[in-house]
């Protein structure tokens, strides 16, 4: 992250910079803005970056009990060996 002082950076410089890195802005010292670049984004992710609700739901997901990579391949097998081969897979 770069910081800046107010008196001595421009708008468009921090956009600029911002676009690679984060840029904090400070008077006398003290943080007054943080600039971040959101040029790659669409908007949908600048909407849902800000949305409390869909942090809340990331955040109780994380929560939620995961597989391990062995376990998925495991739930995986046995739902492949339902599939009857002659039921028609292209070769």
């Amino acid at each position: 992250m770069k910081t800046v002082d107010l008196k001595q950076t421009s708008l468009n410089t921090c956009i600029e910079d911002a676009q690679n890195e984060r840029v904090l802005i400070t008077s006398a010292g003290k943080p007054v803005a943080l600039v971040v670049g959101v040029e790659e984004l669409d908007e949908e992710q600048l909407e849902l970056a800000g949305s409390k609700r869909f942090w809340s739901l990331i955040a109780e997901r994380r929560k939620q009990k995961t597989l391990t990579r062995a376990e998925l391949e495991q739930i995986q097998s046995g739902t492949d060996s339902l599939i009857d081969p002659a039921a028609g897979r292209d070769q």
